[in-house]
């Protein structure tokens, strides 16, 4: 019988590989979209971060005090999913505000402001 240490996964070192294919590319500068990949890794560790936290709380409003197995074995009821969800939607949107506000200027049928300066420079 083999021993359950053995068979366990080094996640530190499996999160290193490089994954198969090319990595996407969504702006013309490479090192941007290497800053994209950090960021969002960063936005990803965050959301745990938030969640592991909200736990905590859960866990020693309901009895003072916690363990650290109580912390990973805690399975939230509905509500404290419903909340959760929501936070991290708000946390989501709150991340990606910038990004989401250009991409409404650029569907929206208001000219570039560069073009309206140019109007009123003519006028």
């Amino acid at each position: 019988m083999s021993d359950p240490a053995d068979e366990q996964i080094d996640w530190i070192s499996r999160s290193g590989k490089r994954a198969k294919g090319k990595r996407p590319e969504y702006f013309d500068d490479p090192a941007t979209d290497r800053l994209l990949s950090i960021v969002m890794a960063l936005v990803g560790e965050v959301s745990v971060l938030r969640e592991r936290l909200d736990t905590v709380e859960r866990l020693l409003e309901k009895s003072g005090t916690i363990r650290r197995e109580d912390i990973e074995t805690y399975a939230p009821d509905r509500a404290a999913g419903e909340e959760r969800a929501l936070a991290t939607r708000a946390y989501i949107a709150r991340v990606m505000r910038a990004l989401q506000q250009e991409l409404e200027a650029m569907e929206a049928d208001d000219p570039p402001i560069m073009e309206w300066v140019e109007r009123l420079a003519r006028e």
